[in-house]
């Protein structure tokens, strides 16, 4: 089973900032990309999406703050987020994806402190 591994998570004061790296290995250039975070009790949901081109989409709490990125030779997904705010504390997974394939890594803690 495809799993991947975040690294870059931890423990943040607000208004600090933090980058998450998601390793997938090669083979996956052509496959789409987000980032998902989720709260002890509620769904996971959508923080950052990157397709194979390059166009990317961010939830509406996050945009300005968060960037995505990619690099395909490194085969490798980024997230870049600065002034962090509590509100962005969670588990973020990355998620590679095409039309019927999807892969998830395992999980990573954010905590932002008030």
């Amino acid at each position: 089973q495809v799993q991947f591994v975040e690294s870059g998570g931890g423990l943040v004061q607000s208004g600090g900032s933090l980058r998450l790296s998601c390793v997938t290995g090669p083979g996956f250039g052509m496959y789409g990309m987000s980032w998902h975070r989720q709260v002890a009790g509620t769904e996971r949901e959508l923080v950052a999406d990157i397709d194979t081109y390059g166009t990317t989409s961010y939830q509406d709490s996050v945009k300005g703050r968060f960037t995505i990125s990619r690099d395909n030779a490194k085969s490798t997904l980024f997230l870049e987020m600065s002034n962090l705010k509590p509100e962005d504390t969670g588990v973020y997974y990355c998620k590679v994806y095409n039309w019927r394939e999807v892969y998830w890594g395992k999980g990573i803690q954010v905590t932002v402190s008030s």
